[in-house]
Formats: C-alpha cells, sequence, structure tokens
C-alpha cells in the first residue's frame, strides 16, 4: 500500500462515525457467552477466529498485539499477579514469513502476536470448573480482543492486515466474524462501548501500518528472528535489534 493510500486511510478512520459504528454492531446483536472459544487452538472453526485467515491448524492463535499493549500487558501482570512477565512470556513473534531451522524458527517478521501455552491457548485464558472462560488480563486485553468478533471496512476495504478470518454477517462498515455471540440482543451503551474500541482500533491499526514502513530496514537475521514494528526492528525479547553488539537498527 503506498504512503498516501495509508494516510488518506488514517484520515478515514478518524472520520468513522461512532453512532453509525454503533447502529451497525445494534443491527448485528452481539453478547459475549464466555464460551473462549477465540481464546483458544481447539474446538471449532471459531477456536482459530482470532488466528490467520488461511486457519492453519498447526498455529492458529495469532492475535495481534502491538508494542504499547505489550507492555502494557507486562504492566497488568505486575499489578495482578505481583511479579512482571517478561516480553517473552507476554508476546511472539508472528510467524508468518519464519522458516524452521536447526536451532529453531529464523528470518524476519512483522509484528507480534500474544503468547500461548503449550495447548495453544492464549496465555492470558483461564477456564472455570464449568468451561467458563475469562481472561485474566481482561482490562488491559489488546484492542483486537476487545472489539472481538467485529472489525471495521473502510470503502470496501479492508482495514491493514486483519488476523480474523472471514466474515460472516456485514452490517454498513462493520463485518462480523464467527463467534457463538452474534445475534444476540445488545443495549445501546454496550454497543456503543464497542463502536468506540472499534474506531480506537482502526485509527492504531493504521498509524502501526505506517509506523513499521516508515522503520523498516532490510536486516539480516543471521539464523535469529527479527520483528519489525512501529518502533523499528528487535530481537524476540522486544530489544531493539542489534543492542547487545551496539548495532542498534532505527
Amino acid at each position: 500500500m503506498s504512503q498516501r493510500s495509508l494516510e488518506a486511510d488514517l484520515e478515514r478512520a478518524r472520520d468513522l462515525s461512532v453512532p453509525d459504528l454503533a447502529d451497525a454492531i445494534e443491527a448485528i446483536g452481539f453478547e459475549c457467552t464466555r464460551c473462549g472459544a477465540c481464546c483458544k487452538s481447539e474446538g471449532s472453526t471459531e477456536g482459530a477466529a482470532l488466528g490467520d485467515a488461511s486457519d492453519e491448524a498447526e498455529d492458529p492463535h495469532t492475535a495481534t498485539v502491538f508494542p504499547d499493549e505489550v507492555r502494557a500487558l507486562q504492566a497488568a501482570t505486575e499489578r495482578e499477579f505481583d511479579h512482571e512477565y517478561d516480553w517473552r512470556d507476554v508476546a511472539r513473534p508472528m510467524p508468518y514469513g519464519l522458516t524452521e531451522g536447526p536451532d529453531g524458527p529464523a528470518g524476519e517478521t512483522f509484528e507480534w502476536a500474544l503468547q500461548t501455552d503449550a495447548c495453544g491457548d492464549c496465555t492470558f485464558y483461564e477456564e472455570a470448573a464449568d468451561g467458563t472462560g475469562a481472561c485474566t488480563v481482561h482490562d488491559d486485553r489488546p484492542l483486537i480482543c476487545e472489539t472481538y468478533p467485529f472489525s471495521v471496512v473502510l470503502d470496501g476495504d479492508e482495514l491493514g492486515s486483519q488476523p480474523m478470518g472471514q466474515a460472516v454477517d456485514r452490517e454498513g462498515p462493520v463485518r462480523a466474524h464467527e463467534c457463538e455471540g452474534l445475534g444476540r440482543d445488545i443495549s445501546r451503551e454496550g454497543a456503543e462501548e464497542l463502536a468506540r474500541a472499534l474506531k480506537r482500533r482502526a485509527v492504531r491499526e493504521l498509524k502501526e501500518a505506517i509506523g513499521v514502513r516508515d522503520h523498516y530496514t532490510p536486516t539480516d537475521p543471521g539464523g535469529e528472528v527479527v520483528v519489525h514494528d512501529s518502533e523499528g526492528a528487535k530481537d524476540r525479547d522486544g530489544r531493539p535489534w542489534g543492542a547487545d553488539s551496539g548495532t542498534e537498527t532505527t
């Protein structure tokens, strides 16, 4: 996408009408049933709902998390669990573009995904004995989680990279993705809250895309993983690439 189109899309995102988005959400309907499908790697196509559109079975849960959101989650873990998670405990490199080498994944990729546990579920997901799911950092969850199962369309074009799979419903500028909570009544207050979050996400995704574009410099990973985000190139620990050797990429 060209520089002009990214900036133009950002202006369109900033001009989105919260009441119009709320109208669309009300028309579709939604209530979270706490089934946990969007946080888990197994169970149904809903379990891969926050995975890549290809829904590859080996890596279904790839919810995008931006650098500032990673730091917010680190702060949340310190409050909730009395110790701050390391960057790797919160986020992992987006797997797309990486290759498996003798010492593990290697190559260049863009952006971060929420970390997963040994089962492939989001590391912040927990489940009660009755099967009800919950997020242990709910108040600090990333925008992609806060707005699921909805996303926004600008002038018929999808916003950036949205790893949420195919839409199953659409009303005006709002798309709805597979979720058992769709079609349920939602209050106007709830619809407007979701609408405001959707607008924030639309703006945030485009600002991130512009930042990635402006900071990107091709890098030789040398058998390691390099992640390019809006702050520049980083290693797997979230540190500036080359910082240890004094060759930091900016």
